[in-house]
């Protein structure tokens, strides 16, 4: 996960990385984004945590090419700290983020209850299926290499329309205690099944039986938001609820919510997606 998100600076605001395949030639998308976090982090007083990234997705990245970070600082404020990063292979932009940052204060809140979920070490890794069926595929899929995912298996009630599912995410192995790192790593875990909730009401998804791009929906994520709320680790287990409350006009919209071992809401995520079936060949 730590050679994931390591970027090379190239100058003061350019920073260049490499991201691994989600879909067969198409750039992972957790990973752009994360890894245009990291740049953003980058340019900002380590006093200063992110508290949010909009980022859209322009064009699907190719693997095999380096990326370009480019850091824009828009502003430095008494109390938050404001960075748009433009991700360009060659001369085509893929990837634009916003992403903004403040101090730490130490004022009351409130969060909604942790739904009940089964603990993830009474539950099999979610890939369990796939590497059985295919282990010389799943050995080349690396999100299942630096994420331990657990998918609870149980259904819940929800209003008419809508589609949940329930994950336990950490990554792999320790991370480094600085908060930036724990937020990239939640930023790249944050794309991972994320698109096809909004289809959970026609088909399962795929990766977890089959390996990713085998869906019969032709899904390709839009634009993603990441809301920071609390604390949290990264390589410790985190609950992440996502529900699909609308799916028409050829895209699906999906939450997702983030909830740390001892229930705490530690981040949201929403993610818009091209939703369309597949076309016959």
């Amino acid at each position: 996960m730590l050679d994931f998100l390591t970027l090379e600076r190239a100058e003061r605001d350019l920073f260049h990385g490499w991201c691994h395949a989600g879909l067969p030639r198409r750039a992972f998308g957790g990973q752009v984004a994360a890894q245009a976090l990291t740049a953003a982090g980058g340019t900002v007083e380590d006093d200063r945590r992110v508290h949010s990234l909009h980022g859209y997705f322009l064009r699907g990245g190719n693997p095999a090419r380096p990326i370009a970070y480019r850091v824009e600082r828009l502003t430095d404020g008494r109390g938050y700290a404001s960075r748009r990063v433009t991700a360009r292979q060659g001369d085509e932009v893929i990837f634009t983020l916003s992403a903004s940052f403040t101090r730490p204060e130490e004022i009351p809140g409130r969060q909604l209850s942790m739904p009940p979920t089964t603990p993830p070490e009474d539950l099999p890794n979610a890939f369990r299926a796939w590497a059985a069926r295919d282990p010389e595929g799943f050995g080349q899929f690396e999100i299942g290499r630096v994420l331990d995912v657990r998918r609870a298996p149980e259904t819940w009630p929800d209003r008419a329309g809508g589609t949940e599912q329930r994950l336990w995410i950490r990554s792999a192995a320790p991370l480094p205690d600085g908060p930036l790192v724990h937020m990239c790593a939640l930023t790249y875990a944050s794309d991972l099944m994320l698109a096809p909730v909004a289809a959970l009401d026609v088909e399962a998804p795929g990766v977890l039986s089959a390996g990713p791009d085998t869906s019969r929906h032709f899904l390709a994520s839009l634009d993603h938001a990441v809301w920071f709320h609390r604390p949290f680790r990264a390589d410790e287990w985190l609950l992440v609820v996502q529900r699909g409350p609308t799916a028409g006009d050829g895209r699906g919209l999906v939450h997702g919510e983030f909830w740390s071992r001892d229930g705490r809401l530690v981040a949201s995520v929403v993610q818009e997606t091209v939703l369309r079936p597949r076309r016959s060949p």
